[in-house]
């Protein structure tokens, strides 16, 4: 069997669920879904959203001439109606004005979820019979997009966590912090920018993802105190050539990455250990991940986001563990909780622990 199948073979069954089932999906709502995410999508990439997010008033023979050729008008109008049916959009002056509603509204604050779903794995959902039937592999035959994952972590980071995030941080004094997972540095940039005389580094292994970093660092005026750096510090051959910056880092922090970290079981256990090996003195490490839903939860109601993210990781061979199980990996590595806080996405934990 391939690692795929041994996840999905060790799957919950339904009767492991003691919780309420959510209300079955109708079909109209699955198709109609299916669309209006590639809708969502298209608007971003078009960078439509960004627009309104400045003027809720979009002037579609404007978008059209200032693009000029490189954008069709005709399907251009068929994107931005499309969305009107979705009720983010109000037509008016005859289809050439959009209004953004109060719904499009809440959509462009949670467009980062379809950057990630739909951007970023696309392929991988459109390929999960080929590798349910082991006719391909992820990681060889199919891949995920990691500069659009990246890209869609970033958006709801600004949207819905930075300022649980900045609260968090507000109690924590560091000097050089590093982001392990930074993507495209968006972050790691933020928390620094506004932290006079601190440094940062953000790390990541993609990288796609790490040339969007030095575009990031660079639009925001930090290239003098943030690195993106491409490296996978838990490989003591890769992090050797950065032994000496990461030996300044005091405080750590890492979202939405550990799941990968822990794939492998037989190093799961030293995880948070060879962690701490990386950054000697650090003392503080701020980590958040998405966790494995309950199997008690009661809810009728399937929240956005879970239902992608543990069938893309299932399809990845990538298993997830609960909050309990982190907790237990925190406490071998001598990292204790000083606070745990919900963060933004459904079943994800915030936690600051101190080394000791």
């Amino acid at each position: 069997m391939t690692a795929v199948q041994d996840h999905l073979a060790a799957a919950a069954t339904p009767a492991d669920w003691a919780g309420a089932a959510p209300a079955p999906m109708g079909v109209d709502q699955a198709f109609n879904g299916y669309v209006a995410g590639t809708v969502v999508n298209a608007l971003d990439r078009l960078g439509i959203w960004e627009r309104l997010a400045a003027n809720p008033l979009l002037d579609l023979r404007a978008v059209a001439a200032e693009a000029g050729p490189a954008v069709r008008e005709r399907v251009l109008r068929e994107i931005v109606r499309a969305a009107a049916t979705c009720g983010w959009l109000r037509l008016q002056d005859g289809g050439d004005t959009a209004l953004l509603t109060s719904a499009g509204q809440e959509m462009l604050r949670m467009r980062g979820y379809f950057t990630w779903g739909v951007g970023g794995y696309n392929e991988v959902f459109a390929q999960a019979h080929r590798i349910a039937t082991g006719e391909a592999e992820f990681g060889t035959d199919v891949l995920r997009d990691e500069a659009m994952v990246a890209l869609g972590s970033g958006q709801n980071d600004r949207s819905f966590m930075a300022g649980t995030l900045d609260s968090v941080l507000a109690d924590v004094d560091f000097s050089v912090l590093a982001d392990l997972g930074s993507g495209i540095s968006a972050r790691v940039s933020r928390v620094v920018g506004e932290r006079p005389g601190t440094r940062g580094l953000g790390l990541d292994i993609s990288g796609p993802a790490t040339e969007l970093g030095h575009r990031t660092i660079a639009e925001a005026g930090l290239a003098d105190r943030v690195q993106a750096i491409q490296t996978d510090v838990l490989d003591v051959c890769h992090r050797a050539a950065h032994r000496d910056r990461l030996a300044e880092v005091d405080t750590v922090m890492s979202f939405f990455l550990l799941h990968d970290l822990l794939a492998n079981p037989e190093t799961r256990p030293q995880t948070f250990t060879r962690m701490r090996e990386a950054f000697p003195a650090a003392r503080t490490f701020v980590l958040a991940d998405t966790m494995l839903r309950p199997h008690s939860e009661d809810s009728t109601a399937l929240p956005v986001f879970s239902l992608g993210y543990e069938l893309a990781h299932a399809l990845m061979g990538v298993p997830l563990h609960t909050k309990e199980t982190y907790e237990e990996l925190f406490a071998a590595a001598g990292l204790v909780p000083r606070r745990v806080v919900p963060f933004g996405t459904p079943h994800s934990w915030l936690y600051v622990l101190e080394a000791h």
